[in-house]
């Protein structure tokens, strides 16, 4: 929780990151940079970085990275707001890990920029009996705070993560809409030639629902396709709905050549496909919460048989069974790395802003319930132990639990993240999960 770092989607946390305290001086220390010029260096690195995206068309990819981080840092800003208003004392709130680029104090806490957008922290005071801790700091530790205050903080990360959720998912059924199955529409409309625009002709539009051609009831996409191919320069009479209108349409395809055709086909200068529809924004509120509950069952099944015997046996098989691994890559069942995951969300991205929130709110949850497996360092661990102290203490006689008695279980869990999660980056490395965009 103090230091939490950007979670492998797929396969579980890859970590604590550096230490709370590293980098160079803050502002105001010795030796330290002006907050000017450190700023001025801030915003040359994050200038470069765009450029250089957009240099080499990777803006799809900085956009994922963007977000993943922003995911991370609101999972710590939930750490941070509910540890400040319960009075905790909060000495350090970081976007990245490594050398700091950039920082400023604010009262009792310095906030700040490093090199790495691999995630981030906020440090409180006391997250365990191991820590040292100043006398006059003890009553606003995190460990001599009462259990619901402990615990608020604890599960806050988490929670924000499911509010992320429900305002992407929100905005996907409000503002981008959710594809419609069994409807065939008007994707877009592109002039076949100059001059030559069938489609805008006939009054079509983007958005246009096509429910008949020829008298005959358009069940896919394909059909309507085939249909206009075969009809080359010869009127077709369409049943549309545009707008909640029902109206018939004209339309006479060009005869276009097509290399390796003996004939002309018929071409109207239209892509079709599932149209996607939006809704209401108050009924988009109870929508979104549905389709959270069910990201949520999902995720938790494939955690539950991701980290299950056969599944842990299964992923490790792979390693060393070049057909095991193309097999599980092509069927996209293998869990991602951050380097699959970022592959998948920049493919999602290409394929339009719907691919792209779903693929963001399976990682935003996935995060969430990932780091409330109850051991540490994961904030499930700090929920695991605040409830263990609470059923051992007695009225007037608080219990502290020993961190230090853990510690080996600790150490063990995080080799274990380190050994998985590296073999995740191998796979994702050398046998790609399929691209499930196209």
């Amino acid at each position: 929780m103090s230091r939490t770092p950007l979670v492998e989607p797929g396969h579980g946390p890859a970590g604590p990151g550096p230490g709370a305290g590293e980098g160079s001086p803050a502002p105001g220390r010795p030796g330290s940079a002006s907050p000017v010029w450190a700023l001025v260096r801030l915003a040359v690195v994050v200038g470069a970085v765009c450029a250089l995206a957009v240099a080499v068309h990777l803006t799809d990819l900085l956009v994922v990275i963007v977000a993943l981080a922003g995911m991370v840092m609101l999972h710590e800003l939930g750490h941070f707001l509910t540890a400040k208003w319960t009075g905790m004392k909060v000495t350090e709130f970081f976007v990245g890990f490594g050398p700091r680029l950039w920082s400023v104090r604010r009262g009792e806490t310095e906030y700040g920029v490093k090199a790495i957008p691999a995630g981030g922290y906020v440090r409180i005071v006391g997250m365990s009996n191991l820590e040292e801790v100043d006398p006059a700091d003890e009553p606003r530790a995190y460990r001599s705070q009462s259990f619901p205050r402990r615990l608020l903080v604890a599960v806050a990360g988490s929670a924000m993560h499911g509010l992320l959720a429900l305002a992407l998912l929100w905005g996907l059924l409000t503002f981008v809409g959710v594809t419609q199955p069994g409807t065939v529409g008007i994707l877009q409309i592109a002039p076949l030639a100059k001059g030559v625009d069938p489609a805008a002709a006939a009054g079509l539009r983007p958005g246009d629902q096509v429910l008949a051609v020829a008298g005959k009831p358009v069940r896919s996409a394909e059909a309507l396709v085939q249909v206009v191919t075969d009809h080359p320069g010869q009127p077709l009479h369409l049943l549309v709905r545009h707008d909640g209108r029902t109206e018939h349409v004209t339309v006479t395809p060009a005869a276009v050549r097509v290399p390796g055709r003996a004939r002309p086909e018929g071409r109207i200068g239209v892509l079709v496909g599932p149209l996607s529809a939006t809704e209401n924004p108050l009924r988009a509120v109870g929508g979104a919460a549905q389709d959270l509950w069910q990201v949520v069952a999902a995720t938790s099944d494939a955690i539950g048989t991701t980290f299950s015997p056969h599944g842990l046996a299964s992923f490790f098989d792979q390693l060393g069974n070049a057909k095991a691994a193309a097999r599980a890559a092509k069927a996209g069942t293998r869990p991602e790395s951050i380097v699959g995951a970022v592959r998948t969300a920049s493919q999602a991205a290409a394929a339009g802003p719907g691919a792209l929130i779903a693929v963001l709110v399976s990682i935003d949850i996935f995060v969430g319930m990932a780091n409330l497996f109850p051991m540490l360092p994961l904030d499930g661990g700090h929920v695991a132990i605040a409830v263990y102290e609470r059923l051992r203490s007695r009225r007037g006689r608080p219990y502290r639990a020993d961190v230090t008695k853990l510690a080996p279980v600790a150490y063990a869990f995080i080799l274990f993240l380190v050994v998985f999660v590296g073999s995740a980056v191998f796979l994702d490395i050398t046998h790609p999960v399929a691209n499930p965009f196209g």
